[in-house]
């Protein structure tokens, strides 16, 4: 259909203001950075068109790549005062498209603010800058018998700014907890150009924990610039016992038998037989493929320990109905094990054009009931769904399978992903358990939380930024979209990101 001369008209007055806006803002903070840490062109700033989360796709105005704090301070006061929306971008590796430009905003990348900034191995802190890769600090501190325990799937190239405003896991962090519970100071500026800390060295900080609102806060009330991070002695010896079942339930069950049994496994990780499979013909980590499902359960600590703990998870595997058990005999093969629950993600894309990477949280009795109601929706939707998941937390990761070229394949691949989401809700659980919720789930926020809870959402975010100029339009709906998005699920309906036009 060819556009009628109005809607031309109105396409090239957008197009000029932009352009003009775009002119204003390069000019501004041309001063302020070096030639090639500012990008305007499009074959320059096409790289930072979206994050992990390809099938969401925005052109910005600019991407700024400053080098030093004092830069992303200038950064951010200018374009306080220019009313321009500001993205912060990390490595680029989160999956729920919170780094996703704004069209008539800048990106604002923290890549090139790498540097380890000290290590103290009597407190067992690093200070890092944002850009620091998560493995980057365990590499730096192994010589000191120490380690970062957070370890995402994505640790090899994830940062460390965006693990903080994600609040990442891992596959380690039923034991040893989530960013959270492993940052002890967060150094930031916000919208205006002020510095400010949170958290402390000490055990607690006087007045209000503002550091827990910054963690998993998306990059919507600061941008980080410095993360002091605890450090943790690495386990003198560590095993990991690969265990079968021949039915999904089962394998479920033995998950909150091993914690009823009062052991908190190292790591306890869940995958079904569509997932090993996967993954066996891309890594050969010696998986089961007969099995319906398969844990791996992992203990740490010294060799006695590690001994006691691995006979008590043993019994209780056997107890819950497991076909099949086999314990790493050494590092390499324990390192094997978990080389394949790493790889799940690239394994899934070996399958098909593209995947969708869920993350819902469930209580863990409840594990099995949504594996079921998943079984049914793949047939509802005609799509493909390999299920990985942190087990010992309910920490859900299924990967909807599905050609991105095909808009209806996209469609049925995006209502999947709600119907499961919604299911969590339902099942007393949540919609997101560390990938955080960007414009992925803006939708689902409607039906975890209610007005008030909104409100007070608002209201925090307002707190810091009242302009709403950092990375808007992302994890907090209004009450008005919630509103339409209620009237569009009761026709069948899905509600567009308003930045969104995928096809």
């Amino acid at each position: 259909m060819e556009m009628s001369s109005t809607n031309l008209a109105t396409n090239d007055l957008e197009t000029a203001a932009l352009l003009s806006r775009q002119s204003l803002l390069v000019s501004a903070l041309r001063p302020v950075l070096p030639e090639h840490a500012l990008l305007w062109e499009p074959e320059d700033t096409i790289p930072y068109e979206c994050d992990g989360l390809a099938a969401y796709r925005k052109m910005p105005l600019a991407v700024a790549l400053p080098e030093t704090e004092e830069q992303v301070a200038k950064i951010l006061k200018i374009c306080f005062e220019m009313e321009v929306p500001i993205v912060p971008r990390g490595a680029g590796t989160g999956l729920s498209g919170g780094a996703m430009p704004i069209s008539q905003g800048l990106v604002l990348s923290l890549a090139k603010l790498k540097k380890i900034v000290s290590i103290d191995s009597f407190t067992r802190t690093a200070v890092v800058q944002p850009g620091v890769r998560n493995l980057a600090i365990s590499d730096a501190v192994a010589h000191l018998g120490l380690y970062y325990a957070p370890d995402p799937s994505s640790q090899i190239a994830c940062s460390i700014g965006g693990n903080v405003n994600e609040n990442s896991g891992g596959v380690h962090c039923l034991k040893y907890g989530l960013t959270l519970h492993n940052v002890l100071k967060v150094r930031g500026i916000l919208m205006n150009g002020d510095i400010v800390e949170f958290g402390s060295l000490a055990p607690d900080a006087p007045g209000l924990d503002l550091l827990a609102i910054v963690m998993g806060s998306e990059g919507m009330l600061a941008v980080v610039t410095e993360v002091t991070v605890k450090l943790i002695a690495k386990p003198k010896l560590a095993r990991v016992i690969m265990a079968s079942f021949d039915d999904l339930e089962k394998g479920a069950n033995a998950v909150a038998a091993i914690i009823a049994a009062g052991i908190i496994p190292a790591g306890l990780e869940m995958m079904d037989k569509a997932t090993t499979r996967a993954v066996e013909e891309f890594v050969h980590a010696g998986y089961d493929l007969e099995a319906q499902t398969i844990l791996l359960c992992e203990s740490d600590g010294t060799p006695e320990e590690v001994a006691e703990e691995i006979e008590r998870m043993s019994i209780v595997l056997e107890q819950a109905g497991a076909s099949g058990i086999k314990i790493s005999q050494s590092e390499v093969e324990r390192l094997k094990f978990w080389s394949g629950r790493k790889n799940a993600f690239p394994a899934a894309g070996r399958l098909a054009p593209d995947y969708y990477c869920m993350d819902g949280t469930i209580p863990r009795r409840n594990i099995a009931t949504l594996l079921k109601r998943i079984g049914l929706m793949e047939k509802k939707y005609g799509l493909a769904c390999l299920n990985v998941f942190h087990a010992g937390d309910g920490n859900m990761h299924p990967l909807i399978l599905f050609n991105g070229a095909d808009p209806d394949e996209w469609h049925r691949a995006e209502e999947f992903g709600t119907d499961i989401l919604e299911a969590c809700v339902e099942l007393d659980g949540t919609i997101t358990g560390e990938h955080g919720v960007g414009i992925e789930k803006i939708n689902s926020m409607c039906v975890q939380f209610g007005k008030g809870e909104l409100e007070t959402f608002w209201g925090i975010k307002s707190a810091f930024d009242p302009q709403k100029l950092l990375n808007p339009d992302k994890a907090i709906p209004t009450l008005n979209r919630c509103a339409e998005y209620g009237r569009m699920r009761i026709t069948g309906g899905i509600l567009p990101h308003p930045e969104l036009d995928r096809f």
